[in-house]
């Protein structure tokens, strides 16, 4: 992902994408106008990057001229056309053919078709490396399309927002950020309720490990009896069946606005495995925010949630500091694992519930 001024993108079409766009349109233009040595205009400044690649690829002799129009103000049309027709070159009686790197709405070669005919072209046609047909109802004709593509904002490719991004060799669609958290506390910290609450004040997901596990398990999913094999065994389950499970989780909610991961990572190796899950969906763990609590009073909150829960590993003392000591064994390596990206934010857990809340909402804001 990428940000460029207050917006943020992510990769749509790779380099190779984009080149056998440009082969496509290139094919279609030699295979009628090879013979015509046409003129090429090109349309400023954003198909500086499709033309260029686009006359290296035509067979024939052609020339080449520029064109300065603008029809954008950040990422919507402002409706209105500006047009610079200087031209050194007499269109009169020649082929000629305008490139655009993208057409959506039209408004910009429609009222550059009309422009252009009172130069009396022999033809003229209109050439564009991308079309989005979802927006485009003009009774003008399209004579070349390289692509077309959905009805979203782009950049890269000499496409920009507000001047930024025309260098990217690949193109990018526009994208909310996503905030994912790895939410960590020993044991009595309290996550499970702060999780609760930052969920709802963020619209995020939050996605228990545990509450994944039993899910599988109790419904029998193939998953799920995989990994309760390895539990009847007294085994661990492995990361790969743990991660497959996170992996449908996450894809229950494709528009999400982020995730609270609960209980995982544990170890380097998930943290890693979390790591390329999210990159796969074009996102990336945001930070890890752990509850900082004083082992006595940890042990306190357990003894006393022991008196209500029924579990009886918050109802035995010398348990209780066990899983503690079990906890920062395992976690130490995940804090330096995210300290090393500059990702770990350490949060005092002591005080009321609504004290915490808040001080973790402040590391929340900055993620």
């Amino acid at each position: 992902m990428i940000q460029l001024h207050d917006l943020y993108f992510k990769p749509f079409l790779s380099v190779h994408e984009i080149d056998s766009a440009v082969e496509n349109l290139a094919y279609q233009i030699n295979r009628d106008l090879k013979d015509k040595t046409p003129v090429f205009l090109g349309i400023l400044n954003g198909s500086y990057m499709v033309l260029a690649d686009l006359t290296r690829k035509f067979k024939g002799d052609c020339e080449i001229g520029f064109l300065r129009t603008s029809s954008y103000s950040g990422t919507a049309s402002t409706g209105e056309i500006r047009l610079d027709m200087e031209l050194d070159i007499d269109l009169t009686d020649r082929v000629v053919v305008i490139v655009e790197d993208i057409v959506d709405s039209g408004l910009t070669v429609e009222a550059l078709s009309r422009k252009l005919k009172t130069h009396n072209p022999a033809a003229l046609y209109i050439a564009t490396l991308f079309l989005k047909p979802e927006v485009y109802n003009r009774d003008l004709k399209i004579d070349y399309v390289g692509q077309n593509i959905e009805n979203k904002f782009v950049v890269g490719y000499g496409m920009d927002y507000n001047n930024l991004g025309r260098n990217l060799p690949e193109l990018y669609v526009q994208t909310k950020p996503m905030k994912n958290i790895v939410l960590f506390g020993p044991p009595g910290a309290g996550k499970g309720t702060q999780a609760e609450r930052l969920k709802e004040k963020y619209g995020l997901v939050h996605i228990s490990t545990g509450d994944v596990f039993r899910y599988n398990i109790k419904n029998a999913t193939e998953l799920g009896t995989l990994a309760k094999s390895f539990m009847d065994k007294g085994n661990l389950v492995p990361d790969e069946v743990t991660i497959k499970m996170l992996n449908a989780e996450v894809e229950k909610h494709p528009n999400a606005a982020g995730f609270i991961f609960d209980g995982f990572p544990r170890t380097d190796a998930q943290a890693k495995a979390l790591d390329e899950l999210l990159e796969s969906k074009d996102t990336q763990v945001s930070g890890m925010v752990a509850l900082e609590v004083d082992d006595e009073i940890l042990v306190q909150r357990l003894l006393e949630r022991g008196k209500s829960s029924g579990r009886p590993d918050d109802a035995n003392e010398t348990v209780i500091r066990d899983r503690i000591k079990v906890y920062y064994k395992q976690t130490a390596p995940l804090k330096n694992y995210y300290q090393a990206q500059d990702k770990y934010y350490g949060v005092d857990g002591e005080g009321s519930i609504d004290e915490i809340t808040d001080r973790l909402s402040a590391e929340f804001d900055k993620l």
